[in-house]
């Protein structure tokens, strides 16, 4: 709380943050999704924040990534980096102390073209 009132940062801000910085990181094909992300796949939705999870407090949050590496890359230097990005574009962005970046590497992808067309499609923030 500061002199004027509260701040709440929503959860979905903080996923959205996290989602972009991991996706620009090099070797990382895609943000990997779970059941719901199935779902609202077969609906014809995509959303950016599949495969990131969060929590966030007042003045602290952590935050889990669910990524599928590109084949050709190391895996272990790109989450190291995914943990980085996130967490600069967190701190930067919105003030608050990140306690943690958890990194699942879900799946290695072996890239060919039509691969290329799928991972730069428009992706719905919903």
């Amino acid at each position: 709380m500061n002199e004027l009132g509260n701040i709440k940062i929503a959860d979905d801000v903080v996923k959205t943050i996290s989602a972009k910085a991991a996706q620009d990181v090099s070797g990382v094909y895609k943000l990997a999704g779970g059941v719901a992300d199935e779902v609202s796949k077969m609906l014809g939705k995509k959303r950016l924040t599949n495969g990131v999870k969060v929590e966030v407090g007042e003045k602290e949050c952590s935050v889990e990534v669910y990524i599928i590496v590109e084949y050709g890359y190391q895996i272990s230097e790109v989450a190291q980096n995914v943990q980085k990005n996130v967490l600069a574009a967190i701190s930067t962005m919105t003030g608050l102390k990140v306690v943690e970046v958890n990194v699942f590497v879900q799946d290695v992808k072996i890239l060919s073209d039509s691969d290329q067309d799928e991972r730069h499609e428009d992706i719905e923030i919903v």
